[in-house]
């Protein structure tokens, strides 16, 4: 048990777990940016509606909630304790930092990153799924989602607030894919490249898809 905490506790333990919570992660997006994609079918909300349902009301991915909060606390405390591990074992601040060769301003940061991501999921989750579930817990019934985004985004600031973290969160995947690859040790030379290419047209289809959606409304191309 001890080598075992051993393990999960080291460098290399944090950077296992930040992978693989991370690419859990990764599979939220895939269906929460499936659902957000039905508003584009433009039936004043009617299919966006029916998916938001199954969402909220199926027992298996209610239970997969609970396990997407802890992944995501996980995912946030890991990369914590790694931007504190990182910064302990360079005690000695230089006027001067040079970047290591070939790396990239993203890559160096991604605890910047993945706070302003936080933030926005605080807004996101206040204006959405908080109230929702407690309306359901409260009144056994759904609030009228598809009403409340068009309410939300026809606030420009709303709408800014959305852009910035569709913004964070491309540059954090764009990263984040392909390291979490290579955490695992799943880098080999024969396909490192096609890891990588899949993480840039990951990255750029999820920030579409969470960009999009708030300027659709906003511009009423979605109504």
């Amino acid at each position: 048990m001890g080598g075992l905490y051993g393990i999960m506790t080291s460098s290399i333990g944090k950077k296992m777990t930040m992978a693989l919570t991370g690419l859990f992660l990764i599979s939220f997006l895939v269906v929460h940016a499936s659902i957000n994609a039905l508003i584009f079918i433009n039936d004043n909300g009617e299919t966006f509606t029916k998916g938001a349902h199954i969402m909220a009301t199926n027992p298996v991915i209610r239970a997969i909630e609970v396990v997407l909060v802890v992944g995501i606390l996980w995912h946030i405390v890991q990369g914590l304790l790694l931007w504190r591990s990182n910064r302990a074992a360079r005690p000695i601040r230089y006027a001067v930092v040079h970047a290591p060769r070939r790396s990239t301003w993203y890559s160096r940061s991604m605890t910047l990153l993945g706070t302003l991501i936080l933030l926005f999921l605080v807004v996101h989750t206040s204006n959405f799924w908080i109230p929702n579930r407690v309306h359901q817990f409260r009144y056994g019934e759904e609030l009228p989602l598809y009403a409340m985004m068009l309410q939300k985004f026809s606030n420009p600031i709303e709408v800014a607030i959305y852009l910035v973290g569709a913004a964070s969160l491309y540059w954090h995947l764009l990263h984040g894919f392909s390291s979490a690859f290579q955490s695992l040790g799943i880098d080999h030379s024969k396909y490192i490249g096609l890891i990588r290419w899949t993480g840039r047209m990951f990255s750029l289809v999820m920030l579409l898809a969470f960009s999009l959606m708030p300027l659709s409304i906003y511009l009423k191309w979605v109504r």
